[in-house]
């Protein structure tokens, strides 16, 4: 194990649930360190270890990739690129386990995209290497060896990857953003903490059908934190790190919501700024942010808030699952030895109690705050949001349509098209190199499931069969959200819900047959098999 800081000693849990916000500093990425400002030149290697002292939150070990690049330390870097660079990294696994990273939105061939059948082994390493082609934006990287997904994220190895070109530097110098000070990226995570503060994931049956849920939220790895601010605009770079969480996030100032713009999602611009109070953010999805803060005063506050909403856990009693759901159960041990004391955590009714700590998980849909802005000085500030973005190209239209079923087992398990994971089978063939139409349905008897397809964006063309919570939010007649309307990697279905989305599978051009992955990035539910292979012949 690698050190960072002192060792942990006893520790009084922080109390994120009930919004105690002391002088926690929000950790904003810097030149080094957690989430440093990493621009590779030359190749880059990223070793994924478990470092003590790395939580900021606890001061706890936890699972980083750790590099060096010009003389300075870097755990879990914020990687900055510029569109048409080389990228080459080597990942050198330190951990007991198969490791192998994923390129969230990334495009990179199948064999540079972290397909599980090329996790590498303890001290193994991997060399990737491709060009970036994507559109400027903000995309992630991650774990995803098969069926140890969820632990090896949960436990930390996670973070961003920026792309940057002309077009959105333009932007930044127009509105005076700087990343890493007026332009903020923001991982939000749910964790659960022991009473010395280290990490545990041990998940009980019914967290593995459900989605494991944490008792403390994090951000940028701190528990309730707070980001001093001046009366200007800010962009907050907003990532769903959780496993299983789903995010209502807001901005509330005095108990009102603020008005703010999202200018983008998972694949860069949106094709125009949306303002919104509001937006849902599932497992793996992004939006990228203005808030305009100038009207603030100093000493004014401003939260980001998760606002109440159905979680539609359970919904339609489960196909008959409801009464396993709804016991109360503890859960006991936890991975990586994190054990100490063997704490369970009870359960309220209904599988996902409220509380925090050790006695329950925060449960998903109710209010919390999650981040605290703090007004801290006045500046004169005069730029104005845009009212236009950078050009986003226009999808083919057409193409094969494609059904897609989300369901559950009669005796439990997640499914997609009635199957699971099989590291040899290849279900859905896509024959032809060009547009295809996927209408992605979610059983009535379901939960909602945050469906990802490695290698392609999506364009959402509809939403129909959508809860009332989701039909309020729509922007359009096809039902689509704010959160629709540009490149997705990640779409959330709810339950009773379809999403039909196009899907442009000659763009980008990779060479020879591709085996992608379309799962569900509830990490719990991918890591029990709800994940299919997709051939690209």
């Amino acid at each position: 194990m690698l050190a960072i800081g002192a060792d942990l000693g006893l520790f009084a849990l922080p109390q994120a649930a009930t919004g105690n916000f002391g002088s926690a500093r929000l950790p904003v990425p810097g030149r080094q360190g957690l989430f440093g400002l990493l621009t590779p030149e030359g190749k880059l290697t990223l070793t994924a270890a478990e470092v003590k002292g790395a939580l900021p939150a606890t001061g706890a070990p936890m699972l980083v990739y750790s590099a060096r690049h010009k003389g300075e330390a870097y755990l879990n870097p914020v990687l900055v690129l510029r569109k048409g660079q080389p990228f080459e990294a080597t990942l050198v696994n330190s951990l007991q386990e198969p490791t192998i990273i994923h390129w969230h939105g990334v495009d990179c061939p199948w064999k540079q995209a972290g397909h599980p059948s090329y996790a590498i082994g303890p001290n193994g390493s991997y060399e990737y290497s491709f060009p970036i082609t994507n559109r400027a934006g903000t995309y992630w990287y991650h774990p995803h060896p098969h069926g140890l997904t969820a632990k090896q994220a949960y436990m930390g190895l996670a973070s961003f990857f920026i792309v940057r070109d002309d077009e959105e530097e333009a932007l930044a110098k127009e509105l005076d953003l700087q990343l890493g000070e007026t332009d903020i990226p923001m991982v939000i995570q749910d964790k659960r903490l022991t009473h010395q503060g280290l990490l545990d994931y041990s998940p009980s049956r019914d967290d593995l059908m459900m989605g494991y849920l944490g008792d403390t939220i994090l951000v940028n790895g701190q528990s309730s934190p707070t980001l001093k601010t001046s009366t200007r605009l800010y962009r907050f770079r907003l990532l769903n790190g959780s496993t299983a969480r789903i995010y209502n996030l807001s901005f509330v100032a005095d108990g009102r919501q603020l008005p703010f713009l999202l200018i983008g999602n998972d694949g860069g611009f949106l094709p125009a700024p949306q303002q919104t109070d509001g937006l849902f953010l599932a497992p793996g999805e992004r939006a990228d942010v203005l808030l305009d803060m100038s009207s603030l005063a100093p000493g004014q506050e401003v939260f980001l808030q998760n606002m109440p909403f159905d979680s539609m856990h359970n919904e339609g009693d489960m196909m008959g699952m409801g009464g396993m759901m709804n016991m109360g159960h503890a859960v006991g041990g936890a991975s990586m030895n994190h054990a100490q004391g063997g704490e369970g955590h009870v359960m309220s009714a209904g599988g996902h109690g409220g509380g925090h700590g050790t006695h329950g998980v925060l449960e998903e849909g109710v209010s919390y705050p999650i981040a605290r802005l703090l007004v801290d000085r006045a500046v004169v500030y005069t730029r104005k949001p845009p009212t236009r973005l950078p050009d986003m190209p226009e999808p083919p239209s057409g193409g094969l349509e494609r059904p897609i079923s989300l369901a559950m087992r009669h005796m439990g398990g997640w499914t997609i098209n009635d199957l699971t994971f099989d590291m040899d089978s290849a279900p859905i063939v896509v024959n032809r190199r060009g547009p295809e139409i996927w209408h992605i349905s979610n059983a009535k008897a379901s939960m909602p499931h945050p469906m990802h397809l490695h290698g392609y964006f999506y364009r959402v063309q509809q939403r129909s069969g959508s809860p009332e919570q989701v039909k309020k939010r729509a922007v359009d007649a096809q039902g689509r959200l704010a959160t629709d309307l540009g490149y997705k990697d990640t779409v959330l279905v709810w339950p009773g819900e379809t999403v039909s989305v196009s899907i442009d599978f000659s763009r980008p051009q990779y060479p020879g047959e591709q085996l992608f992955l379309f799962h569900c990035h509830n990490l719990e539910h991918e890591d029990q098999g709800m994940m299919l292979n997709v051939r690209v012949v």
